[in-house]
């Protein structure tokens, strides 16, 4: 059983996990299911993108349930990709630049530019605590990163086991790593900036 006593910044990363909800999944899922319903294709494209990658955030809650290390070598990566997934395709920047300013273009900037903010100074904030990936996370230093993704297990899969959940968190970070290694290698050699010229 881990050390119940609280470090002085567990409450940070407490509300680091309520900011995470909030700025990685309630707000781009209202987004994204608005930008279908207004048909606003190159929201929806830059959306569903941010989904794609924001995904290891998921994959590295469900490591987290089984204490493992690597999450928190996930969770620094996902924080660090999900800015470029937002800002590096051309085409749909330029796209979204030329759309009206209508209250969703205005909702989606406004979101994009704090996920930015909010994503680099996690990144930035995990730093330190990449060691917890070499020394095996058994420290108080290290499990109490782990204390949120057990209170999300016993909320919403109290009748899985936690290594079930920790084997799927597994293969689902093979599959995105196989992805992305496919997209670094084949893809973006051919697509370049573009993110259309990959759908062509």
């Amino acid at each position: 059983m881990p050390n119940q006593s609280q470090l002085w910044f567990e409450p940070l990363i407490w509300m680091d996990f309520r900011l995470a909800v909030i700025f990685t999944v309630l707000i781009p899922l209202i987004l994204l299911l608005w930008a279908f319903a207004q048909k606003t294709l190159a929201i929806q494209s830059l959306l569903i993108i941010y989904w794609r990658v924001a995904s290891l955030l998921a994959i590295s809650v469900y490591l987290a349930i089984g204490s493992m290390p690597i999450s928190f070598v996930t969770a620094f990566v996902a924080q660090a990709l999900i800015p470029i997934s937002l800002w590096f395709w051309a085409d749909l920047n330029e796209e979204v630049a030329d759309l009206s300013p209508r209250p969703l273009k205005l909702g989606f900037l406004a979101w994009r530019w704090a996920t930015t903010l909010y994503s680099s100074l996690g990144a930035i904030a995990t730093i330190p605590f990449l060691s917890c990936a070499v020394d095996g996370a058994k420290t108080d230093y290290c499990q109490v990163w782990f204390r949120p993704s057990w209170l999300y297990y016993q909320f919403f899969h109290g009748n899985s086991s936690p290594g079930f959940l920790t084997f799927m968190g597994i293969l689902g970070l093979i599959t995105y790593t196989l992805y992305l290694v496919y997209f670094l290698v084949v893809r973006l050699g051919k697509q370049g900036r573009s993110a259309m010229a990959g759908d062509e």
